[in-house]
C-alpha cells in the first residue's frame, strides 16, 4: 500500500514537472522609487535614493522620477570599459529581485554557490551585499521543507523581495516563514512560521514580497492546491494576513479563495471543484502575487489579488471588505495549458491616480494564452450587498449603462473577431509583467514578447512592439525611457513617449554573442547605477556610467 502510494505521489510529480511557479512572484519587479513613510505613492520618489520594497513603492508602480543619467547602453563583455562597475554571482536561481537601503542589497537565491562551503546541498538563501563594491557581507540560510517540491520546489532559492524598514526588513522564506531581521548584520528579530501556525499549503513555494505600512506587515500565504493540481489540503488556511511589524502577531486573515469550498463542506453539500473553480468560487493553483495600498478620496486600503482571479480591497486595519472585481470574463474555464482561458495572478497590481492596473496570467509552464488588462476605479462604492464592482454580463465598455455601477474604467485583451488568419487569435495574452504608469501612459507586456504602450486613462493603445522572445521581467521607467528585458538576453531602451522609438539595446550576452543569458528580473535604477539580473549565468550586474 505505501509503495502504491509513494508511486502515485512520482507519477503525479512527472507530470507537473517544470511547474515553476514559484518564479510567478518573480516577475513583478521593481521601478519605482518611493517614499515608504507615506502611503501617498503616486509617482513618488524615495529620499536617500533607496529602492527599500518589491516594485519600489507602496504604489508598485514600476516609475522612478529620482534617478538620472541612467546608461541605455553598456557591453558587459568588456567590463570596466563597458559599463560595468561590478558584478557578482549568486546561486543558479534569483527570481525575487533586489532591493536598497542603507548603503545594502538584499536579494534571495539558492545555494548552487555558496557563500559558506560548509553549507552544502539545496538551500533558500537571502544574500546581503554593500552597494558601492558588491562584496558580500552576510547570508541566511533556510534548509527545504521536507514535502518538497509540491510545498517548495527544487533549486528555486527564496523569491522574495525583502521589506526595509529603517534598520529592519522583513522577507517570506522558501518554508512559509515570514522573517524579520536585522539589515546591519542579519540577526533574526522575529518568525512567523505559516504552516505550523495557519496550516498553510504553500503550491510550489512561498514566494510573497511583504508590504509594510504604518506598524503593519501584509503577506500573501500562497495557499494553493496539492501536486494533482485538483484538491485543497487546506481551505481553511488564510490566502491573505496582516501581522504586527514589531514582534508577528497576527492581527486578522482572510481566506476568501477558499471560503465556499469550507462552507460547502461543513454543510455537507456534494462539492464539484472543476464548476467552483469555473464560476469563480474557488482558487485555482497557487497565490503567488503582491498585495499594494492605496488611498482613494481619503479611504485607505490594502489590495489583494487571490488565486481565484478576483482583486479584493480590505480595510487594512480589521480585514473588513470594501469591494472586489472580477478579472476574468464570465464562462472561461481553467485547465492546465494553453487552451484555458480563465486565468490567475501572476504580476502585482499597480496603483496611479486612484486607479488599479492589472493583467491576468498563468505558471509559465502552462504555455501561451489568452490574457486581459485591466483598468480599476479606485473610489468607486459598491452599491450591493456583495460589494462587487465587476464588469457587467461581460460588457467591457464602461460607458455603457450597465456598468454604471461598475468600478470598470478601461480593459484591454480578449480574442480578436473575426479570428486572423495568421498570427495569435487575441490582443493580449497572458502576463508576468508588472506595469509602469507615467505622464497618462501605461506600459505593459506578456509572456508572448509583446511590448505595449497604451493611454492610461482609456485604455487606447498607442503602439505595440513584438521582441521575438518570451517576457517574464516588467517594463520600468527611469529618466525618460522604458527598460524592458526577456529571454533573449537583451534589454531594449525605449524613448517614453507615445511614439515607438528604440533607443538602444543592451546585450546582456555581451558583445552580441549568445551565451544563453535571461534577464527574467526587472532592471533597477538607484544612485546612478543601472542594475541588472540575468540567469545562465545567475548574476547582478552593477552599470554605470563611465568613470562612476
Amino acid at each position: 500500500m505505501e509503495m502504491q502510494r509513494v508511486l502515485r505521489r512520482w507519477l503525479a510529480v512527472a507530470a507537473t514537472a517544470g511547474v515553476f511557479a514559484v518564479v510567478l512572484a518573480v516577475i513583478a519587479f521593481q521601478a519605482s522609487a518611493p517614499d515608504a513613510a507615506t502611503a501617498k505613492a503616486d509617482d513618488k520618489s524615495a529620499a536617500g535614493n533607496e529602492w527599500p520594497m518589491f516594485g519600489g513603492s507602496l504604489s508598485r508602480n514600476l516609475v522612478n522620477l529620482k534617478e538620472t543619467n541612467i546608461p541605455t547602453q553598456a557591453d558587459v563583455a568588456k567590463g570596466a570599459a563597458g559599463h560595468v562597475k561590478w558584478s557578482q554571482k549568486l546561486g543558479s536561481k534569483a527570481y525575487g529581485g533586489p532591493v536598497f537601503a542603507g548603503g545594502k542589497i538584499f536579494i534571495g537565491t539558492n545555494n548552487s554557490n555558496p557563500r559558506d562551503k560548509k553549507i552544502e546541498g539545496d538551500k533558500g538563501v537571502l544574500m546581503c551585499f554593500e552597494e558601492k563594491t558588491g562584496n558580500f557581507l552576510w547570508q541566511h540560510v533556510h534548509d527545504k521543507l521536507l514535502a518538497g517540491r509540491v510545498n517548495d520546489w527544487p533549486e528555486e532559492g527564496i523569491c522574495s523581495s525583502p521589506f526595509v524598514d529603517g534598520d529592519r526588513l522583513y522577507y517570506v522564506s522558501n518554508r512559509s516563514e515570514v522573517v524579520c531581521a536585522q539589515t546591519g548584520d542579519g540577526k533574526i528579530v522575529w518568525k512567523y512560521d505559516m504552516i505550523e501556525k495557519l496550516n498553510n499549503f504553500p503550491h510550489n513555494l512561498s514566494t510573497c514580497s511583504p508590504l509594510v505600512v504604518d506598524n503593519t506587515v501584509f503577506i500573501i500565504t500562497s495557499n494553493g492546491v496539492d501536486e494533482e493540481h485538483i484538491n485543497i489540503p487546506q481551505p481553511e488556511a488564510p490566502s491573505f494576513i496582516a501581522l504586527a511589524k514589531k514582534d508577528g502577531e497576527l492581527l486578522w486573515q482572510n481566506n476568501d479563495p477558499t471560503k465556499n469550498l469550507v462552507a460547502a463542506q461543513k454543510a455537507g453539500a456534494k462539492v464539484n471543484i472543476k464548476k467552483m473553480v469555473n464560476d469563480g468560487e474557488l482558487l485555482m493553483h497557487g497565490q503567488w502575487s503582491n498585495p499594494v495600498w492605496a488611498e482613494a478620496d481619503g479611504r485607505k486600503m490594502i489590495v489583494f489579488p487571490g488565486g481565484d482571479g478576483w482583486m479584493r480591497a480590505f480595510d487594512p486595519k480589521n480585514g473588513a471588505l470594501i469591494w472586489k472585481f472580477d478579472c476574468n470574463p464570465k464562462g472561461t474555464v481553467y485547465r492546465l495549458g494553453p487552451t484555458a482561458t480563465r486565468n490567475d495572478f501572476v504580476c502585482t497590481p499597480v496603483v496611479w491616480k486612484n486607479k488599479l492596473y492589472i493583467g491576468v496570467g498563468q505558471d509559465p509552464e502552462h504555455k501561451k494564452g489568452v490574457g486581459h488588462l485591466w483598468c480599476i476605479d479606485l473610489t468607486k462604492k459598491p452599491t450591493n450587498k456583495d460589494k462587487d464592482l465587476s464588469a457587467v454580463k461581460n460588457n467591457f465598455d464602461p460607458k455603457d449603462p450597465v456598468n454604471k455601477d461598475s468600478g470598470l474604467v478601461w480593459h484591454y485583451g480578449d480574442f480578436i473577431a473575426p479570428k486572423p488568419a495568421t498570427g495569435r487569435a487575441y490582443r493580449f495574452g497572458r502576463t508576468m509583467s508588472t506595469c509602469a504608469v507615467h505622464d497618462d501612459l501605461v506600459y505593459a507586456a506578456d509572456f508572448d514578447g509583446h511590448f505595449y504602450c497604451l493611454n492610461a486613462l482609456n485604455g487606447e493603445l498607442q503602439y505595440e512592439e513584438d521582441t521575438g522572445a518570451e517576457i517574464w521581467s516588467s517594463p520600468t521607467w527611469v529618466d525618460g525611457h522604458v527598460y524592458l528585458g526577456n529571454e533573449d538576453g537583451k534589454i531594449r531602451v525605449f524613448k517614453h513617449g507615445k511614439k515607438k522609438e528604440l533607443v538602444d539595446t543592451i546585450d546582456m550576452n555581451g558583445s552580441g554573442g549568445d551565451t544563453g543569458a535571461r534577464v527574467r528580473s526587472t532592471p533597477v535604477a538607484c544612485n546612478g547605477v543601472l542594475y541588472v539580473m540575468t540567469e545562465n549565468p545567475c548574476k547582478l550586474w552593477a552599470i554605470a556610467p563611465k568613470g562612476k
